[in-house]
């Protein structure tokens, strides 16, 4: 009977937890645009801006033409829509303890969720992104199916990885500002070697084969699996079990990390 109502207690306070992170991330996401005219639009704006641009300049530009007979601007979006998650929580969240210092200053507040409220606050717009995406799929005529629930399992992976990478930077920005720089200047490389707005079939395979040790490609290479080449993601194999042990290796050791360094992050600033 007391061991029930332990775990009853331990459940209700994880409940209540997550229930604070929720609208922490809310109000977190309400406050970035208060100032703006159009306000909480921007973190969709801005992203469809993006997208406009690159298919702009790719398909007119460029000439791009469609990729294994598929609409060019949906294999385009499809990849963009995951990376805007990633491009928005790992910068935000860096600063994240700077820009709550009054919080980690506070005794009582438990600071370790602070870089997950970021994470948390992009992957809010990544859902209206991800529902916009299924829509443009929709009006060209491709309805969804039932690999789209599969979208669940590379969303957990993309938080998992990305709240890990968030945890390390959040930690070291604290000590050394250059961190941001190092992280804006790592996300464009990142970028480019990531097969989003190109197709990785024109690299030679040697070079198709380490670019696809990134942690990245199984993000975007999962979502257009799963809108485009209808394939599962227990095909991958062998290198699912890489991905997965790349992202709890970082997930933990951000977490470790951030832990190590908490005591003295009141004191820095």
């Amino acid at each position: 009977m007391k061991w029930n109502m332990i775990m009853k207690q331990k459940i209700k306070n994880i409940g209540n937890e997550l229930g604070f992170l929720w609208q922490f991330s809310l109000d977190d996401l309400k406050n970035k645009y208060s100032n703006s005219i159009i306000g909480i639009g921007w973190g969709f704006l801005q992203p469809l801006i993006t997208i406009v641009v690159y298919w702009f300049v790719f398909q007119l530009g460029f000439r791009s033409q469609p990729v294994e007979d598929f609409p060019f601007i949906l294999w385009l979006v499809s990849g963009l829509i995951p990376w805007f998650f990633i491009s928005e929580a790992i910068p935000s969240a860096t600063a994240v303890l700077a820009e709550y210092n009054y919080l980690v200053q506070k005794v009582l507040f438990n600071i370790n969720i602070l870089p997950l409220v970021k994470v948390v606050s992009s992957f809010i717009i990544q859902i209206f992104l991800t529902i916009i995406l299924i829509v443009m799929f929709c009006v060209f005529g491709y309805m969804p199916d039932v690999h789209y629930f599969q979208l669940l399992y590379y969303a957990v992976y993309m938080t998992v990885l990305t709240a890990g990478v968030c945890y390390i930077t959040a930690a070291l920005y604290i000590f050394l500002k250059d961190v941001i720089q190092i992280v804006s200047i790592v996300l464009q490389i990142l970028f480019w070697f990531t097969p989003i707005v190109w197709n990785i079939s024109v690299m030679p395979e040697k070079l198709q084969a380490i670019l696809k040790y990134n942690p990245v490609y199984f993000i975007v290479r999962g979502y257009r699996k799963t809108f485009i080449y209808k394939e599962w993601f227990w095909t991958d194999g062998i290198m699912s079990l890489y991905y997965w042990t790349i992202a709890l290796v970082i997930f933990v050791l951000g977490i470790k990390l951030f832990r190590k360094l908490k005591p003295h992050f009141a004191d820095v600033l």
